[in-house]
């Protein structure tokens, strides 16, 4: 095989670059994807806007008189005020954890109950996670067009 000119050796390791290059933004791409975890109200869920097959997280309020605890299993109902979800949970819940107040639940929807690998409670007073005070906000907007009250992101607080 005659010797390359330098001209086509260089073009060949250029290709053989852009080639790996490609090759590990596919890869870290593909990780980033796999990782991604969305946030979804009770609501889109019930629209079955939700993966079913993957993590996701829920956010809402906790549902008046839904927790029910056994031992370290917790049962309990999020809601956006139009739609609710049962949620399962084995761990210790967070202090701040209450009925009534915003919670952020990552897992993963099995049978139409959420189960929880993961709840968060709001931190003060005065927090809600944002995408729980949207969701919120969208539901209210919802009921609103049902002739019903109108929820704000400061009654979701």
């Amino acid at each position: 095989m005659p010797a390359l000119k330098t001209r086509h050796r260089r073009l060949l390791w250029a290709g053989i670059a852009l080639l790996l290059v490609g090759g590990i933004t596919a890869l870290v791409l593909n990780a980033f994807n796999s990782n991604l975890v969305f946030f979804f109200s009770p609501t889109q869920v019930a629209a079955g806007e939700a993966p079913q097959a993957r993590t996701f997280r829920l956010g809402g309020l906790v549902e008046a008189g839904s927790v029910q605890r056994e031992g370290v299993k917790v049962r309990f109902r999020v809601t956006d005020t139009a739609k609710t979800l049962a949620v399962e949970y084995e761990g210790i819940l967070p202090d701040l954890f209450k009925e009534g107040k915003g919670v952020v639940a990552q897992g993963q929807l099995r049978d139409g109950v959420f189960v929880a690998r993961e709840v968060l409670a709001k931190h003060d007073e005065n927090y809600m996670p944002p995408e729980a005070a949207e969701a919120l906000q969208r539901a209210g907007q919802a009921k609103d067009r049902m002739g019903k009250t109108l929820v704000t992101q400061g009654d979701a607080k």
